[in-house]
Formats: C-alpha cells, structure tokens, sequence
C-alpha cells in the first residue's frame, strides 16, 4: 500500500495544494508551526480514526472557512483507489472512489497507517485509557467492525451512567439497571476477546523488535488485564458471565459513585522488561524502547494481516530518539511508504518537501 497523491483545500493552515510523494521515504522539513504536523495528521484521518493530536474535526478547517475537502490517492489490493473528505459542521462526510458514504466509520480498514508521534513515547508511562485506545485503533484497522462494537459499548456505558446517576433520586429504577449490565456486558465481553488476541500477537511480534534494540540483553513481555478476571481463551459467553458477576457485585457502588466502576473501559495493558513493570522501574530508554517495539509490531501485524504493508507516519520523532534507535527504526521500515517530520533531517531519503507558513514544497 503507498500513497500516489495528496490534496487538501483549507485544512488548517496548508494551502490549497496537491502533493505527489515517492513510494519509499519522504522527509517533511520545515521550521516548527509551520504546518508540517498537519500533513501527517491529514494523511492519518483517511484510515477513519480521529486525529491523533485529540483535535475536533471543527478545528481541522482553516480559520474563517466553513468547510474543508481532504483527498487521497492510493495504490492497495493491486489497484489505484481514492478517498475524499469533505468535513464540516462537526462531521465528515467520506466518498471512496467516487461512491458518497454515509458514516466516516465506512472507510476504515481501506487506507491502513501506523502514526508515531512524540505523544506515543509516553504511552508506557501515561495512564491505561492511551493503552487501551491503542489496541482499540489498531484491531479496528483490521477488523473495521471492531469500531461498531466500541461505538455500542461506549453509548450503553454512557446511559448506564446517566441511570446511575438517577437512581439515588428516583429508587424506583433500580430495577432497570439489569438491563443494561446485559447490554455493557454483552459488548464488553467481544471487546475483550478482540484485545486478548491482539495483545497475545503484539507481545509475540514487541518482544522480538525489543530484543534487536537491546541486543537481546532485556526481554519485553505484555499482558491484557481485565478487572472482571477474565483469561485469553475464553469464550464470549464466559466473559459475559464473569463481567455480569462483576456489575452485579459493583452495582451498589457503582450508584453511590454515579458511575460504573468496572468493565472494559478500566482495563489496561501490562507491559514488563525483564519481569519488571516498565512504567515505573523502567528507565527512559528502556520505555521508549518498548514503545518504539509496539509501533513496529502493530505495523508488522497490520501488514501480515492485510497482505500489504500499511503506510508509516512518523511526526518529530526521530529527533526524540537517539542514533542507534533512529537507524534501527529506519531500517525496520525498509520497503514501506514512510512520511517523516523534522526540522533539520540528516536522513537519507527519496523525496522532500519543504513546508513554510502553510505552503508545501517540492524541494
């Protein structure tokens, strides 16, 4: 999979311009505000996710404008294919080669990137949500239909907690609530055994790039915990069980609090060097390491799933790095499409760009 072009017309501050990049590296160079992170995050939203800087779609559009048009040119499943966004109005309205679509969610799984941004380094040392939004972005590229399952789980979470919150004034809905412990539980159960999977293969795919970066000195290992006391291999009808016990046993607090205090949404991933937990005995190095590690594997996984490598974004990220994890980075994607993001590169690469106040430049 490669991009063959690029145009945007009053997205943020880029000028209205198309732009035709090499099918290998592609270094994106430019002083900082200038726009260059905004060609990387354009260039994610075509795989259907939000931006991954958590900007709001209104804010995608260049001031004064109403609407913005975003549209990619792409080579994948042995053909040449397109994808327009037109976004305004706090919606995206997508066509895939010139057929409208009537929900963003349609177009995932059609253009497929992995994006590393100074924001993932902290992903072993931030809080579990950027962990579990992490395998959650990455199944639902490959399995598109992933995405209607977080949607439901998420809406049925959000009513629970309104009747929860209710239920202290109006008793009599108590009663109610098993309703939607079947629900949550139902949809929490198939999302668990999506992240189970996944994290068994990014564990397997993690510990090999981490053992190349160390030299194999350390060992990275990574496991899904659940708070319901689910284990891989379970069937959905015994994660159901286990999350409904679960609800039920929580309901109690789960009202005093106002909100539910156990599913899906506060499990986390846990990842370790050497048997120790990296986010707190980890040294800086060691947690950029198994970052770095993660975003090769969820790419490698993408591509073996797909049959064809997905597109590498990688913005500012190399300056975050030292040499030996950049060199190891860079030739790790050798023979993928990569759009890289600097201010001063020393890369070796077949395409650059310039980008100044807006204006992008074929240099």
């Amino acid at each position: 999979m490669f991009v063959t072009s690029l145009e945007f017309e009053n997205y943020r501050n880029l000028s209205h311009s198309t732009v035709y990049p090499d099918r290998k590296i592609n270094v994106i160079r430019g002083e900082n505000a200038q726009g260059k992170t905004n060609i990387i995050e354009c260039l994610w939203l075509f795989t259907g996710g939000r931006s991954f800087r958590g900007s709001k779609d209104n804010d995608l559009i260049r001031f004064g404008e109403k609407t913005a048009r975003i549209r990619l040119g792409f080579f994948s499943e042995g053909r040449e294919q397109t994808i327009e966004i037109e976004i305004g109005g706090g919606k995206r309205k997508p066509t895939v080669n010139d057929v409208p679509k009537n929900s963003v969610s349609r177009i995932i799984g059609r253009f497929c990137a992995v994006v590393f941004s100074p924001d993932h380094l902290t992903l072993i040392k931030s809080g579990p949500e950027g962990r579990r939004n992490f395998i959650d972005a990455a199944v639902c590229q490959i399995k598109p239909a992933y995405t209607a399952v977080l949607s439901r789980y998420r809406r049925i979470l959000s009513e629970r907690n309104a009747l929860l919150k209710d239920i202290p004034r109006h008793r009599e809905l108590e009663d109610t609530i098993e309703i939607w412990n079947e629900r949550l539980a139902q949809e929490g159960a198939v999302i668990v055994q999506e992240r189970f999977r996944y994290t068994e293969e990014l564990s397997k795919q993690a510990a090999k790039f981490y053992s190349g970066i160390s030299r194999g000195r350390e060992e990275l290992t990574m496991k899904y915990r659940t708070n319901c006391g689910a284990q891989s291999g379970m069937s959905v009808g015994e994660i159901k069980d286990l999350m409904l016990d679960a609800l039920r046993k929580k309901q109690s607090e789960d009202i005093f609090c106002g909100y539910t205090t156990v599913g899906v949404h506060r499990d986390d991933l846990n990842v370790r060097t050497d048997g120790r937990e990296t986010r707190i005995f980890g040294s800086q190095g060691q947690q950029r390491s198994a970052v770095l590690s993660m975003k090769l594997a969820e790419a490698h996984i993408l591509g073996e799933k797909r049959g064809e490598s997905p597109v590498i974004l990688l913005d500012d990220v190399l300056s975050e790095l030292d040499r030996s994890r950049q060199d190891y980075l860079l030739r790790r994607l050798d023979g993928m499409q990569v759009f890289i993001t600097c201010c001063d590169p020393d890369i070796e690469a077949e395409s650059f760009f310039t980008v100044s106040g807006g204006e992008v430049m074929k240099a």
